[in-house]
């Protein structure tokens, strides 16, 4: 007889990092961070730890698993399977996560799904994907303001004592030498009137353009995350760190992107096209954001990624069920304004979360369109493959609910550096002055934390 999952109740606490000090050495261990409640769309903060099994997908589509498990070749069939392994039965619950797949898929793992090109150089060593099979979780639900643990009655034993161990010691964070980017201001220029040429040639009509900084740091990458979460209160944070066999590795993301929701065969995304900073006062911050409501420009670029993902959703959705009940929408963040779109389906019978993943992946928002051409320009003209940034972090459970962010204001820790992107839509009539501000304007506040 398949184990059963069982609620137990734990004081809420409206902040997940008190639990998760305790679990964040031990192997495997996640954080799904809301960032804080009054974040837009923040809601739930999932931590886990200890997978029954863990697969990535080496740099270059190779599949590794540290599980004895028969699995298809295929990066996102492989995972289809792995979730079939989980051998627990769920409870009736409408918690967002009852035991399955917690983990990120990277921008370059769309390399296993269309040919990019081979231009950019691997700058960063990650896996493309790396994922574990997680039985038990602590959900804090900030809005009923719950505390809950599912886990089975022998795993519940194990978690409770993982809890009550003194948090580790650690290193105090600090960045060795200051953040450099990648590209100079005429590198970005170049590139820049190299996508303007693209454009008028009728190749697209919109690429996602980045560039890439990078610095030396010493010490808890925990430290970081916690100087990053402070200074950018988002919905998609998130927190997951590794050693491998040349040094330690992480992911520490503050995203405010949704990529993928699916709940019940519901299906949302919403895609985030215009960004303008917060002002210092608020006739500024007012007079900002009506700028980008008013932007003619960040409107359209908005419009051509909705089309875009309606088209990524239609492929897995039931032909009629997707629409666009929110267009070019004002969200404010701490930092940034932001326009974003919501864009809705209904899954077609018989497809699952990750085949709609798959066939979405990665996100419209930060390639450009048509995807597949804007993909391989952007593999010629960034000189560095993106890793995780522009990917995507989440979770996929057992019931077929999955939720999944857009992998932007990421930092990325590979071997003794940290890595942090910055980017934006290019279009006809774009700014080259504008949009390398742009680029610079999404993370400076990062590199200030990070850096202090």
């Amino acid at each position: 007889m398949r184990p059963r999952l069982q609620l137990h109740s734990l004081p809420y606490r409206p902040d997940p990092l008190g639990y998760f000090a305790s679990l964040r050495r031990r192997p495997g261990a996640v954080l799904l961070d809301s960032g804080r409640p009054a974040a837009p769309g923040g809601r739930y903060d999932i931590l886990s730890s200890d997978p029954l099994a863990t697969l990535t997908v080496a740099p270059g589509g190779n599949l590794q698993c540290d599980a004895d498990l028969a699995l298809p070749d295929s990066p996102f069939a492989a995972q289809q399977a792995l979730l079939a392994h989980l051998d627990v039965e769920a409870p009736e619950s409408d918690l967002p996560f009852l035991g399955g797949l917690i983990g990120y898929w990277s921008y370059d793992l769309g390399r296993c799904l269309e040919r990019q090109g081979e231009a950019a150089r691997d700058a960063v060593s990650l896996p493309w994907s790396r994922v574990g099979l997680y039985d038990w979780a602590l959900i804090l639900d900030h809005q009923a303001e719950t505390c809950t643990l599912v886990a089975s009655a022998a795993r519940r034993a194990q978690v409770l004592g993982w809890l009550a161990a003194p948090p580790p010691e650690s290193a105090p964070f600090r960045i060795s030498a200051p953040f450099e980017a990648e590209l100079d201001r005429d590198g970005y220029g170049e590139r820049f009137r190299a996508v303007q040429e693209y454009i008028h040639a009728g190749d697209c009509y919109q690429i996602n353009l980045a560039q890439r900084f990078s610095a030396p740091y010493e010490g808890d990458l925990w430290g970081a995350y916690l100087r990053l979460r402070q200074a950018t209160p988002t919905p998609f944070a998130g927190y997951l760190a590794w050693d491998d066999a040349e040094g330690p590795q992480g992911v520490l993301s503050l995203s405010p992107e949704r990529f993928i929701q699916a709940e019940h065969g519901r299906v949302e995304t919403r895609p985030i096209k215009g960004t303008r900073p917060r002002g210092d006062n608020a006739e500024a911050d007012a007079a900002l954001a009506e700028d980008l409501q008013q932007s003619a420009k960040d409107r359209a670029e908005n419009v051509m990624i909705v089309d875009l993902l309606r088209n990524d959703l239609g492929r897995v959705c039931r032909p009629g069920s997707v629409r666009v009940p929110q267009l070019c929408g004002l969200e404010s963040y701490a930092n940034v304004h932001h326009l974003v779109s919501v864009v809705t389906g209904e899954l077609a019978e018989g497809a699952s979360p990750l085949d709609l993943l798959a066939a979405a992946f990665p996100g419209g928002s930060i390639t450009g369109a048509p995807k597949v051409r804007a993909m391989q320009i952007i593999d010629e003209l960034e000189p560095s493959r993106r890793s995780l940034y522009c990917g995507s972090l989440g979770y996929v459970d057992q019931r077929g609910h999955m939720d999944t962010s857009i992998a932007i204001r990421t930092a990325v820790a590979d071997r003794g550096r940290l890595h942090l992107w910055g980017g934006g839509g290019l279009v006809a009539d774009s700014d080259e002055e504008a949009e390398y501000r742009e680029t610079l304007d999404k993370i400076r506040h990062l590199m200030a934390a990070l850096e202090a």
